[in-house]
């Protein structure tokens, strides 16, 4: 992805990280923040690298917010295949959460490349 070989739908792009929304959400806005840099963990990143990859949520955070009308949300980051981290590589989840939903961690969605479409480009209009 952050190669461009590989379809995504993108909300948000830095000179430090990708922001897309997650194909297989567990929740309706549900996006990816992947740093450009590779690193397998994010113990394997200095502390200047880690703040500058998470000072950025609040951003995100709040044009998906206004962009999907959530109530809440979640914030999850994943190291190592015990922690189930699939892809070995530092991303970290935003998960909006809605009341009317409840808060699951295990089920997902599959969504169509036309929602996820209209879904990015509602977020990306919020920034």
């Amino acid at each position: 992805m952050i190669n461009g070989k590989l379809s995504h739908h993108m909300i948000y792009e830095d000179n430090d990280c990708l922001v897309i929304l997650d194909k297989y959400p567990i929740d309706n806005g549900h996006s990816l923040i992947i740093t450009k840099q590779h690193y397998e963990k994010i113990t394997d990143m200095n502390a200047d690298e880690v703040s500058k990859l998470f000072v950025k949520i609040p951003k995100i955070v709040d044009a998906i917010i206004k962009a999907t009308g959530a109530d809440a949300f979640s914030i999850a980051q994943n190291n190592g295949k015990a922690a189930k981290q699939i892809i070995p590589h530092v991303h970290i989840h935003i998960i909006p959460r809605y009341n009317s939903t409840g808060t699951l961690w295990t089920k997902r969605k599959i969504m169509n490349d036309n929602e996820l479409s209209e879904l990015a480009k509602k977020i990306k209009n919020c920034f």
